[in-house]
């Protein structure tokens, strides 16, 4: 199996996953937005991101889809089954639509619009989002407040995808500061080499 990532938010979970799980795929550095390799990408992954996970049976786009695929192959319940199933499925769909979507603007303002060179927000713009993500953080905080991992008392890949902006805080000039349990909880997810580091020892592309 091939592993199609680049050092970016969803690409790294993705990658992540694959080295939590120790699955057996060969990671693959790529730029499908470059023009010199994005009509070629398209083969792979017609939307032209990353990441993708292709293999004899499948190829297969998305960070979520790659995640079941792998957890699959290792008979691992880091994608969680049985009676748990829906509440893992609403913290992943909880992600996509609320919390990391608000943390991707602050990526995206500080993270990536200084590197294309392309004009910042305007101050309401700013605020809106800062708004919209303190009000999701608040919820996820006040969840930890007796728990250490989101579903059930185990470590799932719904703890991957909810922290999926985290490691970038600091670049993404993320507001995180006043949230004592989610940094708590991103602490836990830091003691995973797979997580801390998930690039370590990878060609950087």
């Amino acid at each position: 199996m091939k592993l199609y990532y680049s050092r970016n938010l969803n690409p790294r979970v993705a990658v992540a996953v694959a080295r939590h799980l120790k699955s057996p795929v060969e990671f693959i550095s790529a730029s499908p937005r470059d023009p010199a390799n994005e009509l070629a990408f398209r083969h792979i992954n017609p939307n032209g991101l990353v990441p993708v996970l292709v293999d004899q049976r499948a190829t297969l786009w998305e960070t979520d889809a790659i995640a079941c695929r792998l957890s699959m192959l290792a008979d691992s319940d880091f994608w969680v089954k049985g009676d748990s199933l829906p509440e893992f499925q609403m913290w992943l769909s909880w992600s996509a639509h609320h919390f990391t979507r608000a943390a991707s603007f602050f990526y995206w303002e500080y993270g990536m619009k200084p590197r294309l060179g392309i004009p910042p927000a305007s101050a309401a713009e700013v605020e809106e989002a800062s708004d919209e993500f303190h009000r999701f953080a608040k919820v996820l905080d006040d969840f930890l407040s007796n728990r250490a991992w989101l579903v059930g008392n185990s470590l799932s890949y719904a703890d991957f995808r909810v922290a999926t902006a985290l490691p970038f805080a600091s670049v993404s000039r993320l507001p995180v500061q006043g949230y004592a349990r989610i940094m708590a909880w991103h602490d836990r997810l830091c003691r995973l080499p797979a997580w801390a580091n998930p690039f370590d020892n990878l060609i950087k592309g």
